[in-house]
């Protein structure tokens, strides 16, 4: 399984592409194993936030094009394209914040991984690129998480000349959250998937959920989504408690239900 996973004692679950010989590709393999940990991770109670890695020189380049130059039937790719989009929808409709830890290279489908997670660091020489233009092959499922996370115009650039944007551009248009040295990139990853652990899971779940799905929605249907979201969370035993330990000056003892 080129798929590592490692359970530190904070909650943090660390999960690492381990297959550097091909760029930690997105091959079929790859794709499903990793479903199959997010879908695990998702349902275990000590895991409370997951940590996605590349082993080697880089994150991710994407696809692996010597699979898909065999595939050659329609109904394989559309088969292949349609597992990299489970294994996206996997990580935004899970339960569980998803934290992209990027160096070396982010590219098409990897660009596409770092953008699907609900944050994102990386090293200051990192780079993204969703450059399938420049083999023929228009970035049109990447884009999906891309565009969703930066704007119109930097987007149709990224996508319309295949050229890479440095880890400060990528920061600046909020495809990742921040940079930072390779020496203190694990550091500060570390840092806040601690601090996210240390809330009550209940909540950053109900969180989660409801940020995704008010997005889609009109003004009005959003406020009125949310307002019975909120109602939900308040009724929680979490919210009680956290509400009480701020009027009593205490740390709250989250039981998460």
């Amino acid at each position: 399984m080129n798929i590592k996973v490692k359970n530190l004692q904070s909650g943090v679950s660390i999960v690492t592409i381990n297959e550097p010989k091909t760029y930690n590709s997105l091959s079929y393999k790859n794709l499903n194993d990793l479903i199959r940990v997010f879908q695990k991770l998702d349902k275990e109670k000590r895991t409370k936030v997951i940590i996605l890695e590349g082993a080697g020189k880089g994150f991710s380049a994407g696809h692996n094009l010597r699979e898909v130059k065999k595939l050659k039937v329609k109904n394989r790719y559309q088969k292949l394209f349609n597992l990299c989009s489970k294994l996206m929808i996997q990580i935004v409709e899970g339960k569980k914040p998803v934290i992209a830890k990027v160096h070396g290279a982010a590219y098409a489908a990897g660009c596409q991984l770092v953008a699907s997670c609900d944050l994102a660091f990386s090293t200051k020489d990192a780079l993204f690129a969703t450059p399938g233009v420049n083999i023929g092959l228009f970035c049109s499922t990447p884009m999906v998480a891309v565009s969703r996370k930066i704007n119109r115009k930097p987007m149709m650039k990224m996508l319309l000349t295949g050229e890479p944007i440095k880890a400060n551009y990528a920061k600046e248009i909020g495809l990742i959250n921040d940079c930072f040295s390779k020496s203190k990139l694990n550091t500060e990853v570390l840092k806040v998937a601690k601090k996210i652990a240390s809330k009550s899971n209940l909540t950053i779940k109900i969180g989660k959920q409801t940020f995704y799905k008010q997005l889609e929605m009109p003004l009005k249907k959003a406020y009125s989504y949310t307002s019975k979201m909120m109602t939900i969370n308040m009724m929680a035993m979490d919210a009680k408690e956290g509400i009480s330990a701020f009027l009593e000056k205490r740390k709250p003892k989250w039981k998460n239900k």
